[in-house]
């Protein structure tokens, strides 16, 4: 089946298997290895990438289900005049560990960030609950996204 997805600004057109799974178009046909496979049951969130702006878990979306759609991952949050402030807070903060849940800790943060750029801390912990880090305590992952709340881009800056 042939279709026709947006990532990242980029407009790619491949031929599927229907049963393909997003997160293996990503990253076994695009290269975009940035997006992790991690549970393949939606539990984990490490393989969060927006879709149409909304965070979903391309574990269980179909790629046939992105037709037409624009799809967001970790190597599209840079911008032309830097890291984007959600990037930036997880390095200010030490928002990581191990680095496995990071990429999609960040479109999620980017995604509530975008929807309420000054979100509460259990607003914050609201919208990670579904991503498991198996080595910090969050503290540091809540801080790195206040810390983005605190410093928005540079007006004019790439989305």
């Amino acid at each position: 089946m042939q279709i026709t997805v947006t990532v990242n600004g980029e407009k790619y057109t491949r031929d599927v298997e229907p049963r393909l799974l997003l997160v293996h178009l990503l990253r076994n046909e695009l290269g975009l290895t940035g997006t992790h496979w991690g549970c393949d049951t939606s539990n984990c969130g490490v393989c969060t990438v927006t879709l149409d702006g909304v965070p979903v878990k391309s574990c269980t979306v179909l790629a046939v289900m992105a037709d037409g759609k624009s799809v967001g991952t970790v190597e599209g949050l840079e911008r032309s005049d830097g890291l984007d402030p959600v990037q930036q807070g997880f390095i200010q903060c030490h928002g990581l560990q191990c680095g496995f849940c990071t990429p999609g800790m960040m479109i999620t943060a980017r995604a509530l960030l975008d929807k309420n750029p000054d979100p509460s801390e259990s607003e914050i912990r609201e919208a990670i609950s579904g991503q498991l880090c198996r080595c910090t305590g969050y503290e540091n992952i809540v801080r790195s996204v206040r810390w983005a709340a605190e410093h928005p881009a540079k007006e004019g800056a790439d989305a």
